[in-house]
Order: structure tokens, then sequence, then C-alpha cells
């Protein structure tokens, strides 16, 4: 291969979809694929930036804007810039927060004032490819639910109510008419279309695919030809920037396919017999507080094959339509350890402590988490997604903003849909709210290559169904122990 002397663009090559689609290129190629590109550096040879566009596709006058500024962006020269802490893909601290909504302005802002966008911080994608997975088997039930309603009800000729329930999540309810018109006012914590979106914090986000599309051109300026090439918009330079065609449909699928295969989130047990029976009885405290019951410990997937692209892709973004065939792979057959395990049945048990529902967390007591203005997606600007938790043991720091340097903090301000658990919480002993923290400091990401989801510090397999029986406090009472 000839050398490159002097300054170039990072990505030299692009993928192929057509070779993804035919399958010529193995898994393992689309991945690596994928981790570069997440990682790359771009410069103005591959065509960061977008002088003659805002980050939502508008045409503004080339060169009025900055090509970094970090308040409008672009603003990261690389995915990872971001997305790596403690590993690549994963979150970030406060420094890397992102204005959300900014980058549609014209001219661009240097304000972070929430009246021009919404900070945020940046959360991690490990595990990604499960929740994208239970997002669309949630989204098929519920859409199930209401085609059912709505020819129930036309059968009938009077009006017939489902209750919104999928894997253990209540969504509300609705009710079809005769007619074939639906009320949605009973529904919660979902759009009316009832097309769950797990990414973003506010849940607007449908794929990894659309994630990607979107972060590409909002942080880098890196125009997907899927979304702005010449079949679309009529030119294959949309943002004036000299550089054509700057991300191929193959590199959005092996972006996405990178993220969907990253390793999913874990649990370390220490072998200090006090601190392990400090994190087994801080789960059972976790749950009985009522913490699970929108934190839900686990989530079944019915099937472990990740399609590419999504069906329920929107508009701008690859469609099923449009590929010859949908590249798949088993997430606990393959990408980064540990993958999840499936069951005797071949279901997958996802522990990631959501509901993947959008809730109010703010009251007239607890109001830290509604200091947004801006409504994203046509969501309220008091609710917010269910935050993950299963990675919240070494992905500081918390909240929405990144504003809050401890776990307890973060609770003390749950207020809304969270309150009564909050209350229960800090209505615990000094030690009880210690316990329920060290168990929550448990779930973390895992080093790379990790091949067990519950480990000690050494990274061995620790059997947490023993420890829990260990520390049963019936088993014990049996031999005399206090409970």
């Amino acid at each position: 291969m000839a050398q490159h002397i002097g300054d170039g663009p990072i990505v030299r090559e692009h993928m192929d979809q057509q070779l993804i689609e035919s399958g010529d290129l193995d898994f393992w190629k689309v991945f690596d694929h994928g981790e570069f590109l997440f990682a790359a550096k771009f410069n103005t040879y591959d065509g960061q930036g977008r002088p003659g566009t805002t980050g939502g596709g508008d045409a503004r006058v080339p060169g009025s804007a900055p090509a970094f500024i970090r308040t409008s962006a672009p603003e990261s020269n690389s995915c990872a810039g971001c997305h790596n802490d403690p590993l690549p893909g994963a979150s970030g601290d406060i420094v890397a927060n992102v204005f959300v909504l900014a980058q549609t302005l014209d001219p661009v802002t240097d304000s972070v004032s929430p009246q021009f966008s919404n900070e945020r911080n940046t959360l991690g994608m490990h595990g990604a490819g499960l929740i994208e997975l239970l997002a669309r088997e949630m989204t098929a039930e519920l859409q199930a639910l209401r085609d059912a309603a709505v020819s129930e009800a036309a059968e009938a000729g009077n009006s017939v109510s489902k209750m919104l329930q999928t894997k253990g999540v209540s969504f509300g309810r609705l009710t079809a008419a005769a007619d074939g018109t639906v009320d949605y006012s009973e529904v919660e914590g979902i759009d009316h279309d009832l097309l769950l979106k797990p990414f973003h914090q506010k849940g607007v986000v449908v794929s990894l695919r659309e994630f990607t599309n979107n972060a590409m051109n909002h942080h880098h300026g890196m125009q997907s030809v899927e979304r702005f090439g010449a079949a679309r918009t009529g030119t294959d330079d949309f943002d004036q920037d000299g550089v054509s065609d700057e991300l191929s449909v193959g590199d959005i699928t092996a972006t996405t396919v990178w993220q969907a295969a990253l390793a999913t989130p874990g649990q370390v047990i220490p072998n200090d017999p006090v601190v392990a029976r400090a994190i087994i009885r801080g789960e059972r405290t976790f749950s009985r507080v009522g913490c699970d019951s929108c934190h839900k410990p686990e989530l079944v997937l019915d099937s472990p094959i990740f399609t590419e692209p999504n069906p329920y892709n929107p508009d701008g973004n690859l469609q099923v339509s449009e590929v010859t065939s949908v590249f798949s792979f088993d997430v606990t057959q393959l990408g980064d350890s540990p993958r999840p395990e499936k069951t005797n049945s071949g279901k997958v048990v996802v522990r990631a402590f959501t509901d993947l529902k959008r809730h109010n967390l703010c009251d007239e007591d607890y109001n830290h988490y509604c200091n947004e203005e801006l409504v994203q997606g046509g969501v309220p600007t008091e609710q917010f997604l269910t935050r993950k938790l299963w990675d919240v043991g070494n992905t500081a720091p918390y909240g929405h903003r990144g504003d809050l340097t401890t776990m307890t903090e973060s609770i003390h301000y749950h207020g809304g849909d969270a309150r009564e658990s909050r209350d229960r919480f800090f209505a615990l002993s000094e030690m009880q709210r210690a316990e329920v923290i060290e168990f929550l400091k448990s779930l973390q990401i895992l080093p790379e290559g990790s091949a067990y989801l519950v480990v000690d510090e050494n990274g061995q397999a620790k059997n947490k169904t023993r420890l829990t029986r260990s520390d049963n406090p019936v088993r014990r009472s049996t031999v005399g122990e206090s409970p």
C-alpha cells in the first residue's frame, strides 16, 4: 500500500454498503471499521465542519460561522473525544457537555444560557444494542395493542380501551372509537405514535443509526450520504466545504454496528466480605424503597439478533426497503466482552435498571432537574428518560447536566414521579443509605475483554447467587443469627 506523505484525510477508505449486504465483509471487519470511525479525529480533508449549513441542515452564508465553536458546534474532533470514560464508547466528564439545539442557530451563539440550548452530560453507549432491541420489541407490542383496540372497536361498534403494558412497563392506556379515531390523553411516558425512542436523555432518537447520523453532522460537521447526499439534496457537497460524500452508507452502518456490539455493563463485587455484604443488602433495599419501580432491574429481550437498519428508522436514515439484505448478528455471540447470556429459552435478561419511559422528576420542593427552557422533539421540558444505571458506578458525574458529584445528591433531587421512593430512601438509616450507594457503585462498565458479567476486583467470576443466599435474613435467622 502506498504511503501518504503530508496532510490528508484520516478516513482514507470508506466502507461499501453493498459489500456489507452481500456478506463479503464479515462481522469483525464491519466492527473494526466502526471502531476506527468512532475514534477518528476528522479534519478538513475529511470534510470536518459545515461552513454552508447549520447543524439542523439549514443553509447559512458560507464562512459566517467558525470551524469550531464550543456552544453551537461543531465542537468535537471525534466521537471518542466525549465518549471516553472509562473506555471509548462510554460517558464523559462535565467538560464534554453538549449544548443541545444550539447547533441549529444562525448566527451561532457563544452563550451557555438555557434560553439558547439545553446543556447535557455525555452518556455511555455500552449495552446500546440491547437497549435498541428492547425498544423495537416494546414498540411492536404497544402498536399491536393499539391496532387491536382499533379493530375491536370497529367490529363492536363502540369504544374499546387497552392498557399499554409491555415487558412489565405501563405506558397508561388508550381508547379507540368505533370510527377508528384514538384517544391518547391517558398515554404516559411515550409519544402518541407509540414508537419507543431509547436514545438521548429526552428519549427522542429511535436508533443508533439515527443517533450517529445526527451526531456526525451536529458535532463534527461530517455529513452522511444517506441523509445529505445528492439523492436527497441535489448536491454531493451539501455543506459547501469542498468535500463530497463525506461518510458513506457503509460507514454509518459500521459505526452503528460497533456501538450496538459494545460490551454489556456488569457488576463488581469485591472479595472484602463487608463490602460484598453491603452490596447485596443495598440491592435488596433499593427494591424495597421502590427505586425499582422506574429503574427496573431487568427487562427480558425475546430475540438477541440485532439487525441493521432498524425497521423503525425515520426518514433521512437508511430504510429496510433500501437494502437487499439486512446485516444481522447475535449480540450474545459477537461483539466486545462481556456479552449478555441467553436463557435456556433463548431469551436475554437485560439488567439495565431502566423502564425506557419518560418521567417528570420535579415538584414544588425539588426542581433541580427542571432547568431546561427549550422543548426538544415535542417532549415537555420537565420529562426525561429513566437513566440506565447499569454503568453508574464508573460514569460519574450525575444528573442530566453532570452537575451533581455524588449519587446521594442525585437521589436527593428526585421529585415528581420519584418523590415517594426518594423520601423512603432518606428515611433509611445512614448505614442502609450507604449500602444502597455501595450497590450502585458496583454497577460498572467492566474492563475490556472481561469474561464474566459479575466479577470481583480482580476480574474473576463472582457467584452472586451464593452471596445473596448467604445474606438472606430468613436463612440467617434459622441458624440462630439476628435478621
